[in-house]
């Protein structure tokens, strides 16, 4: 049996994993069927759980494994890497928004998004979803599709997918966001 903590954000929330990842390193160490497997264990949390500017890191490229996928995550580890995260606001309980930290000819702020709660693309349970669909994005990055749900205190993880509407969306990536703690 799996020693398990439960949290205080619902009294009904499932109960965190002792034993599985605590820390953006332990899911970079993960290949997608892994990643894919702790994301359908992980729960919704709180759009406001979000709030702030987490570290934030792509984890496994669909299609990359191997040598290449090595080389992917090693980049996304370093400074060097484009994207810096996202940085979130709650406005709500419901409702929050957000925007991409890039690293592109100095620290910008780009593609803007809005947070709700909605059933995942990948198994129909609940999700943070992130929500491009804004006429501030270029018609591209409207077409991406993030979601996130907290896989242990703190840590959030989520597929990116490509939505065109006409199709279900297709998974890109995965992703995660880490608020680590000040103490």
């Amino acid at each position: 049996m799996n020693p398990t903590i439960a949290t205080s954000a619902s009294p009904v929330a499932p109960a965190f994993d002792l034993a599985g990842p605590r820390t953006l390193d332990d899911l970079a160490a993960l290949d997608s069927p892994a990643l894919e497997r702790v994301y359908r264990a992980g729960r919704a949390s709180t759009i406001a759980a979000l709030d702030g500017d987490p570290r934030c890191r792509m984890l496994a490229v669909r299609g990359a494994p191997g040598p290449v996928g090595a080389a992917l995550r090693a980049f996304a580890a370093s400074s060097r890497f484009p994207w810096a995260g996202k940085s979130f606001a709650s406005e709500s309980a419901s409702r929050g928004s957000g925007i991409n930290r890039v690293r592109l000819a100095g620290d910008r702020r780009w593609f803007p998004f809005v947070t709700t709660i909605e059933p995942s693309a990948i198994d129909g349970q609940p999700c943070v979803f992130l929500d491009y669909r804004l006429a501030a994005n270029p018609k591209p990055i409207q077409m991406i599709r993030d979601e996130l749900r907290e896989v242990a205190p703190g840590l959030f993880l989520g597929p990116a997918m490509f939505a065109d509407g006409k199709r279900p969306p297709v998974l890109a990536l995965w992703f995660a966001c880490h608020h680590v703690s000040q103490n």
